[in-house]
């Protein structure tokens, strides 16, 4: 169940058409909705007259098209990137033929060694920043500054970025108010995700602005919703292995039950990656000739 979490899914920004959000911030939602983008990745355009955008989105020149035809007469300074997964990444090289802007991020796509299967929006593996950008970093142009925050969890190279001047934070796929994000191993870490949770917690900002979806106001309510229903998550995973189960795929229809069958594969991803934040606690043991047989320790 995820009705503990006040999720906001009125939003309805056209594609491809800019949005203007606040003195500072404009957006255009490129047209790649599906089961895990909602209705589109949001490119975010921070400043007036010299401008950063943040999150160019998928491989998509008419979507590039569309963003530089918005800013026409302006100056794209800055491209910067929340983290490299497909829907958010490679319009960033499309972007930067046109404009010549360098890009930023905190590292290119992590190297994982599995051949296990992966979720459909995948890794940007050809995305090389122009600039690493550290926990703190800040960047600046005419009237507005940047913070790059590191958020480990759904991806090890995640960020948000704050905008102090709004007491606002682009949280990427971090935090988004149509859905909770996929923590998905081996890319995602569920330990780190908590981490980054909790170190939202500790800041002031007033709005969130997610990839994926519309703002978020009650910041700290809905970061704490975030956390009680992962915590949930992990006890009902303990219940079903008291109960028995064994596999994965018996958590997920247990747990599960409703699910859009599209997400199913992400469920169990999801469910994994509770499982593995539980062996690091301790409270659960993989079995050593089986790596999809769980028991509680």
């Amino acid at each position: 169940m995820s009705d503990d979490i006040p999720f906001q899914r009125d939003f309805s920004a056209p594609p491809e058409q800019i949005g203007e959000l606040s003195p500072l911030i404009r957006r255009m939602v490129a047209d790649n909705p599906g089961p895990y983008t909602y209705t589109g990745t949001c490119t975010y355009i921070v400043g007036r007259g010299q401008v950063a955008v943040i999150d160019p989105g998928p491989d998509d020149q008419a979507h590039i098209d569309s963003l530089l035809a918005a800013l026409d007469g302006e100056t794209i300074s800055h491209i910067l990137l929340t983290h490299t997964h497909r829907d958010h990444s490679p319009g960033a090289a499309l972007l930067q033929a046109a404009c010549g802007a360098p890009t930023y991020a905190h590292g290119p796509h992590p190297v994982f060694e599995t051949g296990g299967p992966q979720l459909d929006h995948g890794g940007d593996r050809s995305f090389r920043p122009d600039r690493l950008l550290a926990d703190g970093e800040r960047l600046e142009g005419p009237g507005w500054t940047l913070e790059a925050l590191h958020t480990p969890g759904h991806l090890a190279n995640h960020l948000c970025f704050a905008l102090p001047a709004e007491q606002a934070l682009f949280t990427g796929d971090h935090v988004m108010g149509w859905s909770t994000s996929v923590v998905a191993p081996p890319e995602g870490n569920m330990g780190d995700y908590f981490t980054a949770l909790e170190r939202l917690l500790a800041r002031g900002d007033k709005v969130y602005w997610p990839a994926h979806g519309g703002p978020i106001h009650n910041t700290k309510q809905y970061v704490r919703a975030l956390i009680a229903h992962r915590m949930m998550r992990e006890r009902a995973i303990l219940a079903r292995l008291e109960a028995g189960d064994r596999r994965i795929t018996e958590m997920v229809a247990a747990i599960y039950q409703g699910l859009d069958p599209r997400l199913n594969f992400a469920a169990g991803l999801s469910v994994q990656g509770h499982l593995e934040h539980l062996i690091a606690q301790g409270k659960v043991r993989r079995a050593p000739d089986d790596a999809d047989l769980y028991f509680l320790n």
